[in-house]
């Protein structure tokens, strides 16, 4: 499994009604997508949420790097290209993954990002990783890791947006989820 996830940040008077509407007309187009366990429609609006800023940030759960591929390299991925000109992509691993198909109900998103210090073995990482996390409420999440730079990421998701109260990290609002 591959996670992939681009960043496309708005101006502060963007209207954000522009990508909404995009994603109402188009979201269902990455519906059944082969390889592809999920994509999230990720927003931020400046001022919701604790938000500074306006951003895109589609995310993406991948079975195999045979879907990717024909995502970027067959005209897919264009339509970004196009409308938003060369993006970065983020790519990491899979590292623990609680999803299940009631993510679909899911509409916001919490994100956060840690170092992982060097050690003279990985042995114990994904139990000191899970002893970190936060479980809200048996939220379903995805732990990511990226050993190019010795990150992890977390991603929980939630119908309510409360349940992220006090907790650290960038709240989204899930748009669509194309499974």
């Amino acid at each position: 499994m591959i996670i992939t996830q681009y960043k496309i940040t708005l101006p502060s008077d963007y209207k954000m009604d522009i990508i909404k509407e995009r994603v109402q007309q188009n979201g269902f187009k990455t519906d059944g997508f082969q390889d592809l366990k999920f994509k999230l429609y990720l927003i931020t609006e400046k001022g919701i949420n604790g938000n500074i800023e306006n951003s895109y940030c589609p995310l993406y759960l991948w079975k195999s790097h045979e879907g990717l591929n024909k995502f970027l390299f067959n005209g897919f991925y264009d339509n970004i290209l196009n409308s938003f000109g060369w993006q970065q992509i983020k790519t990491s691993i899979p590292l623990m993954n609680t999803t299940t198909p009631k993510i679909k109900e899911s509409n916001y998103l919490l994100h956060y990002t840690k170092t992982i210090a060097p050690k003279e073995n990985l042995n114990n990482l994904i139990d000191e990783i899970k002893k970190k996390l936060s479980f809200v409420n048996e939220l379903e999440y995805l732990v990511s890791y990226n050993p190019e730079t010795w990150t992890y990421d977390v991603f929980y998701f939630s119908k309510n947006v409360s349940l992220f109260n006090g907790m650290d990290g960038k709240i989204f609002t899930i748009l669509h989820v194309s499974q």
